[in-house]
């Protein structure tokens, strides 16, 4: 499977609650709306939560870029499932992104909001592999976007978070009560210019993220 990673961030005149509170209640219905047109498989939204944890966790790696208000991640079967859905539904599929990105820029800071393609690399696998974090659970979801050293090739930076520091994560499983960790890197595929230049996105793309769960 392929996903398409959104990292989101609110227009200035919105506040958290409501730019929340719009995409939940009214975005996440027509993004449904469109699953058979787009051949949506999967589409989650993961909201950022005010809390000490997230300044403390900034804090403990030095300057870091603003959170994100939140994440959407979409996933198809495949890049190639996902590319003949859009050009076997054609006008359909067009107006369906057309309608969904009308809609983004209603409370979407659009220019500021990056996003890609990624594949996941699963690290520590929950059994079964039911771990959610809602609103009404004690389970907490941490996402981490990455952006490599500029010292490093991005070939080279990518093989080092996959063979050493996702050994490292793991080897702490136990100790940090760490429920599940993933790496999500980015696929690089020819279809994020497409993407991004229908949203006028300005900011780089991350190579991935990491993600994991706390209870």
């Amino acid at each position: 499977m392929i996903g398409l990673v959104f990292a989101l961030r609110r227009q200035l005149h919105v506040t958290l609650a409501e730019f929340q509170d719009y995409w939940l209640n009214q975005h996440a219905p027509l993004v449904a709306s469109f699953a058979t047109n787009l051949n949506i498989l999967r589409y989650v939204q993961t909201h950022t939560i005010e809390s000490r944890l997230n300044e403390a966790a900034q804090k403990a790696r030095g300057k870091m870029e603003p959170h994100y208000d939140g994440v959407a991640e979409l996933w198809w079967s495949s890049e190639a499932d996902l590319t003949n859905q859009m050009e076997s539904t054609g006008v359909k599929a067009a107006k369906a992104s057309a309608a969904l990105i009308e809609d983004e820029s209603k409370f979407i800071d659009l220019p500021s909001s990056p996003l890609w393609l990624a594949y996941e690399y699963p690290q520590i696998n929950p059994s079964p592999e039911n771990i959610s974090a809602k609103p009404k659970s004690n389970i907490l979801r941490a996402f981490f976007p990455v952006r490599h050293q500029s010292k490093l090739s991005e070939e080279k930076a990518r093989h080092y978070w996959l063979t050493h520091d996702g050994p490292t994560v793991r080897s702490y499983d136990e100790v940090t009560n760490t429920l599940c960790y993933r790496q999500v890197h980015r696929a690089n595929s020819t279809l994020d210019t497409e993407l991004q230049k229908a949203r006028g996105t300005i900011v780089d793309s991350h190579i991935g993220h990491a993600e994991a769960w706390w209870t």
